[in-house]
């Protein structure tokens, strides 16, 4: 794990929040006019009334009162999932003494689509590549994985049951790392710590992801930069956190598409996308990866609910990684020459 940048932190790190300090499944009922809310697929959604029960480590069950909306981009349109993701908005000053001490805000990423059993693997796998990528550095974002009931307040219909995760909100990444979220368009590449972008190079290029861009926002967006956060400080040195992996190989979701202009067919196909960089720092890079290989192996086999299909696939498509940086000749060809000059 890269140990030095937070060592380095421009304020005191704040300890974790609880919520995600532990990987314990939390199993979790959500009741709300979900046929509402999903109605709502815009950029300013309308938010509903809600109550997040949980039971204690004595069984007593434990309600919160909240609001939530629909939110994301690709997701949220109906031909991509007729169940989005969601946004948990709980409030702060009355959560004292449950599991959502401390929390706000919370990005909650769900099945996608209700029918397709392969889309509860989904959210196993990407589970899992936010989980892989915090085994290299505590700059990234954590997640804490659930099996929730979605009962809808309006509708006389069945529950629905499925796997989900949360992620930790940005600025409690920035307060248990001790650096801030930078909100601004474009950060030049030279400002960034090299070792850790080329370690989020070569990490986006072990899962077979192209949907980032390091240095600049998305097309709409006025905070850089694309699927991934900008953390540091305005004087430098900035670090890249990376998250939204549903479009990367390693997953291949049946929605996935490839960037027009790649010069890749589909998303199993690795493209790197890194910026070039002397080949010490790259080969460091290379023998970080080396290190946690066996790490990554057993976070994938201990996690019970990975089918094992899925897992055998995903360890076949990490090995087909692995020969390619410990091959000198498939490194050059596969991901030196395909380098970012900027």
């Amino acid at each position: 794990m890269l140990a030095g940048p937070a060592a380095h932190a421009q304020h005191t790190p704040a300890p974790p929040n609880p919520l995600f300090t532990s990987h314990e499944l939390l199993t979790l009922t959500i009741e709300a006019p979900f046929k509402k809310v999903f109605r709502e697929r815009n950029q300013d959604p309308e938010q509903f009334p809600a109550v997040i029960t949980y039971r204690d480590a004595e069984g007593a069950a434990v309600s919160v009162d909240l609001k939530l909306n629909t939110r994301g981009r690709f997701r949220l349109l109906r031909r991509t999932c007729n169940f989005p993701p969601i946004q948990l908005d709980l409030p702060k000053n009355d959560v004292d003494g449950t599991i959502f001490a401390g929390q706000n805000r919370i990005k909650l990423v769900t099945h996608c689509q209700n029918g397709r059993e392969e889309y509860g693997q989904y959210v196993i796998q990407e589970y899992l590549v936010y989980r892989t990528f915090n085994l290299f550095t505590e700059l990234s974002f954590r997640v804490r994985l659930a099996l929730i009931t979605y009962i809808d307040t309006d509708e006389e219909q069945d529950p629905l049951t499925r796997y989900a995760f949360l992620i930790e909100h940005k600025d409690d990444l920035a307060a248990r790392t001790g650096w801030e979220i930078l909100e601004i368009p474009v950060v030049p590449p030279d400002a960034f710590a090299q070792d850790n972008l080329t370690m989020v190079g070569v990490f986006q290029y072990m899962i077979g992801n192209t949907d980032f861009a390091f240095f600049k926002a998305s097309r709409g967006e006025t905070e850089c930069c694309h699927n991934a956060k900008a953390l540091g400080t305005m004087a430098g040195p900035v670090f890249s956190v990376p998250y939204d992996f549903d479009m990367s190989g390693v997953i291949n979701t049946r929605y996935s598409t490839v960037q027009e202009g790649f010069p890749i067919r589909n998303v199993r196909q690795r493209l790197f996308r890194g910026r070039c960089v002397e080949k010490g720092l790259l080969q460091r890079a290379l023998q970080l990866f080396n290190q946690h290989r066996d790490a990554i192996q057993t976070l994938y086999r201990e996690q019970p609910q990975l089918d094992e299909r899925v897992l055998e696939k995903t360890i076949e498509y990490y090995d087909d990684f692995y020969e390619i940086i410990n091959d000198e000749r498939k490194t050059r060809r596969e991901i030196e020459n395909d380098c970012r000059r900027i």
